[in-house]
């Protein structure tokens, strides 16, 4: 049960939700309403959004966009090996800030739907803490959502949690000049 008392972390993993958004509904997450809804009128200790630097356009912008809406950014580069193969994640950095933070908090708030996460949740509970989940439900794994004390269905309230892409319609050009 979610109190005002209770400190809160909020730990995203920002690929999981943009890729589960652009996915399943062409459109990009509003990360600053996620945020109000994790934190749900309790106490934040600490908001950490987790993102991957892959030298697109306005990347610097869409990082200095959460870090304006209370986000704490973490950010590492996209590897790229030899075979050409990319890879770019942050489960390990995001399953030890939580272990790290977990004493301090009474709520762990993971916003991602990626099952690697069901046993850091299960020992996050183990020790007092209690585990919650906001995620796409269509695309967040089963096993996850066996050890979670809540979880929150981004899928229920599409247009709350997304931001649809504005289509480019080129300006009509007037030939009576």
């Amino acid at each position: 049960m979610k109190n005002p008392a209770q400190r809160v972390g909020v730990f995203v993993d920002v690929q999981n939700l943009y890729y589960s958004a652009k996915a399943l509904y062409s459109a990009k997450v509003n990360f600053g309403e996620i945020l109000k809804t994790a934190v749900s009128d309790r106490q934040l200790v600490r908001a950490i959004a987790y993102t991957i630097k892959a030298q697109m356009p306005d990347e610097q912008s869409f990082f200095d966009a959460l870090a304006n809406q209370g986000f704490e950014v973490k950010s590492k580069d996209l590897q790229v090996f030899v075979s050409g193969v990319k890879k770019g994640d942050w489960d390990v950095g995001i399953a030890v800030d939580i272990l790290k933070m977990a004493p301090k908090l009474d709520a762990v708030v993971l916003c991602s739907g990626d099952g690697d996460y069901e046993l850091l949740l299960a020992h996050a509970k183990a020790e007092g803490v209690r585990a919650e989940v906001i995620s796409f439900g269509r695309s967040t794994s089963a096993r996850l959502l066996e050890e979670v004390d809540d979880f929150f269905d981004l899928d229920l309230d599409p247009d709350k949690y997304l931001i649809k892409q504005k289509k480019h319609i080129p300006k009509r050009k007037d030939f009576n000049q």
